[in-house]
């Protein structure tokens, strides 16, 4: 019962989470001129360079978030252990090293030990990902031939 809770709260809060994403998405314009003009001159110097930095991350953060909301069906169905699972975590493995990657670029052009963080952590949570699609695939290989036998 208690799982079941966890469950929906999960489901729904992923939900929160990518459509309050998309909005913040929308606003990165605007915040971010805002930064400029109130937070850091250097943001407004390189508003170009933050505002396709921060889109894009932002991008691959609805992406990721999808995904994980695409995996959290799976689990309400009680069915995770599919193909689709194993391409959900090589995707979001994927999009956590772009992060990472664009947050590197940020780097250049205003240091701070906050990117610094978010490059590991975005740089573990595509490990993560990609060690967990392995794991996904020996399951499901495990899941296929359980079905195939009598």
């Amino acid at each position: 019962m208690e799982y079941e809770k966890i469950k929906k709260f999960t489901k729904v809060f992923l939900d929160i989470m990518f459509y309050s994403g998309i909005v913040v998405l929308i606003t990165v314009p605007i915040w971010l001129k805002w930064a400029g003009n109130h937070y850091s001159k250097a943001i407004g110097e390189y508003y170009i360079s933050m505002l396709l930095i921060f889109a894009a991350s932002g991008i691959c953060g609805i992406l990721i978030i999808n995904e994980l909301r695409k995996m959290m069906r799976t689990v309400v169905q009680k069915n995770c252990f599919v193909r689709e699972n194993i391409r959900s975590l090589r995707r979001m493995g994927k999009e956590s090293l772009c992060i990472s990657a664009f947050f590197i670029i940020k780097v250049f052009f205003i240091p701070t030990p906050a990117t610094m963080i978010i490059v590991l952590v975005f740089f573990i949570a595509a490990l993560f990902s990609v060690v967990l699609s392995c794991v996904f695939q020996e399951a499901v290989n495990y899941k296929e031939e359980n079905e195939l036998t009598i």
